[in-house]
């Protein structure tokens, strides 16, 4: 027979800054912060002001962090006005609803140490601008780029300052959150996968409950291979005390599904790399893989790195 696994790591998204011009009633920018698929923060410029938004983030940051939260989305909405208009008399833009968009983040991998990151700026829902950290430049796909790439370029202090925050200030910051949010949760984590199936339905379901953070996803093997047909993967959500349950679902012909009627024992063990994994004996494989890194994702707006640029004292960053 084989098994069911369930592998737990860390998967972030923490951020969404979200600016919009030409829209009457809502707010220029909205700032949303996300870990584990958990809002921990939120801001926008109607109403001026940065709060947590879970209990966890509340115990441990004071008013002194929130307050500088505060200037520094109240200061990148001034800078958005300036970007976003920058940005019109390019595409040579005078009315209509416009966005601008910026995606940084940083991936660390807890079992090896390696990381992994990057930097990207979007113009209404279009690739703008992009920073090659190997390289250490910005490239663009499109010509209205061009004179941002070539004033970020040939500025070798602010290249640096991008290299030193996502190699060492991002990354710390990204393990701090997952401290924060592995304190809060009361007890300690049980996962438990199970195996669903109505005798009559052609359907399987591998519900996986209880783990954290939400870094899982489910995958069935069949014969000792990945299989991929005839899979549904459902939506991941949150359970009442802080954990996350998925499942997945795949169609068996009747001859596979004689075998998982009886004898279906679950039971635990610990893995070689001492990530905690549950174990279930069945005629059809199902393997609940991880995502084998602790990501850091941060959207935000054309102004993206500002809060990086105002703690180190710097102007915003300015198209």
């Amino acid at each position: 027979s084989t098994s069911c696994f369930l592998l737990l790591t860390s998967f972030l998204k923490i951020y969404f800054y979200t600016g919009v011009s030409g829209v009457s009633g809502l707010p220029e920018l909205t700032v949303v912060g996300l870990v584990d698929d958990q809002q921990f923060m939120y801001f926008d410029s109607n109403t001026k002001k940065a709060v947590p938004k879970t209990e966890w983030m509340r115990q441990s940051e004071g008013a002194d962090y929130w307050d500088e939260e505060t200037q520094n989305d109240n200061n990148y909405h001034k800078s958005f006005k300036n970007n976003i208009q920058v940005a019109k008399e390019r595409f040579n833009q005078t009315t209509g609803v416009h966005t601008v968009q910026v995606m940084y983040g940083c991936e660390f991998d807890d079992q090896t140490g390696e990381t992994d990151v990057f930097h990207q700026y979007g113009y209404d829902g279009e690739d703008f601008l992009d920073l090659d950290l190997k390289e250490m430049r910005w490239i663009t796909p499109v010509m209205q780029g061009i004179p941002t790439v070539q004033k970020w370029n040939n500025n070798g202090a602010l290249l640096e300052k991008d290299k030193h925050y996502f190699n060492t200030v991002c990354i710390e910051w990204l393990q701090k959150y997952v401290q924060y949010e592995k304190s809060s949760l009361k007890k300690t984590v049980s996962p438990q996968v199970s195996l669903l199936q109505k005798s009559s339905s052609s359907s399987v379901k591998c519900h996986a409950t209880g783990f954290f953070p939400s870094g899982v996803t489910i995958s069935w093997q069949k014969n000792g291979q990945e299989h991929h047909e005839d899979v549904y993967l459902g939506e991941l959500l949150p359970n009442e005390d802080g954990t996350f349950q998925r499942t997945s679902t795949i169609r068996v012909s009747p001859e596979m599904r004689s075998g998982l009627t009886r004898k279906n024992k679950l039971k635990w063990k610990q893995s070689q790399n001492n990530r905690e994994q549950t174990q279930y004996s069945v005629p059809i494989g199902i393997i609940v893989g991880a995502r084998a890194a602790v990501v850091l994702l941060v959207i935000i707006g054309v102004a993206g790195y500002m809060v990086y640029q105002k703690k180190k004292g710097e102007g915003l960053k300015r198209c």
